[in-house]
């Protein structure tokens, strides 16, 4: 579950380079945690990057 609900902020996809220059594929994940948010007027849990939390997006709720 690598995918915020709020941006809809996901998985990126690149190649990873060696020294010898040999290419592999490879993937960045975002930092997304799970938290209980107010949503709607109700406290639900939703998975949220740390992006949107520390920019307010997100109202926490408790």
């Amino acid at each position: 579950m690598a995918k915020c609900e709020i941006c809809d902020k996901g998985v990126r996809f690149g190649i990873k380079l060696s020294h010898s220059h040999r290419r592999s594929n490879r993937m960045w994940k975002p930092n997304v945690k799970r938290v209980a948010a107010v949503v709607d007027g109700t406290p639900r849990r939703i998975y949220a990057c740390t992006r949107c939390l520390r920019s307010g997006k997100v109202t926490r709720a408790g």
